[in-house]
């Protein structure tokens, strides 16, 4: 992903305001529950075969206060399409996540992608579907991780980056992270804390 941008973001409080105008024109709640990868929990469908259900939670690994802000600003820094996505509803709550791609430049209304273009911006506020909230450590730990059909969703920002953010001021490259697991096994055999 190109990491300077050229285009004129807004602020994270006026792209929120132009989305949840978007929202409440369309009949869908305001309050917004933000998921990021780990919240996502794809399941195969018994009754289609290839097929997949996805729901989110976010008992397991509940996103930290300022994630959204974290994410819009590393992603806002980029010059690729950023996409505000809502998955669903659950009672008197939408559930969203914060995209970003290349890949969203060619998504247009037909897809349901609603642009932005003078901000680099689209919206999709999806259908009145519901997501399941999924609250079993079971089925959380058995969901699937690989083998499944590409989705945009896979372009949402991980947690665990957010807290490279935090700590290391930007995302750490693979073998930076290579390194660090390395380092965190060798002062786990020597004793030492982590």
């Amino acid at each position: 992903m190109d990491s300077t941008a050229n285009c004129n973001r807004p602020s994270l409080n006026e792209a929120l305001d132009a989305w949840k105008h978007l929202l409440a024109e369309r009949g869908f709640a305001t309050d917004i529950t933000w998921i990021f990868e780990e919240n996502l929990c794809f399941e195969k469908l018994n009754i289609e075969p290839g097929g997949f259900h996805f729901g989110f939670q976010t008992r397991f690994t509940p996103p930290p206060q300022d994630s959204l802000d974290i994410a819009f600003d590393h992603f806002a820094a980029t010059n690729a399409r950023l996409v505000f996505y809502r998955l669903g509803d659950v009672p008197g709550k939408s559930i969203c996540t914060l995209l970003c791609d290349p890949w969203f430049e060619k998504k247009g209304p037909a897809e349901g992608y609603l642009r932005r273009d003078e901000w680099k911006i689209s919206f999709h506020p999806g259908h009145g579907d519901n997501i399941e909230e999924i609250t079993d450590l079971t089925r959380w730990l058995r969901r699937v991780k690989r083998h499944r059909a590409f989705h945009d969703l896979d372009f949402c920002m991980a947690l665990a980056t957010i807290d490279e953010i935090r700590s290391y001021g930007r995302p750490l490259l693979p073998y930076e992270r290579f390194a660090q697991s390395m380092l965190h096994r060798l002062r786990r055999v020597l004793g030492q804390p982590a």
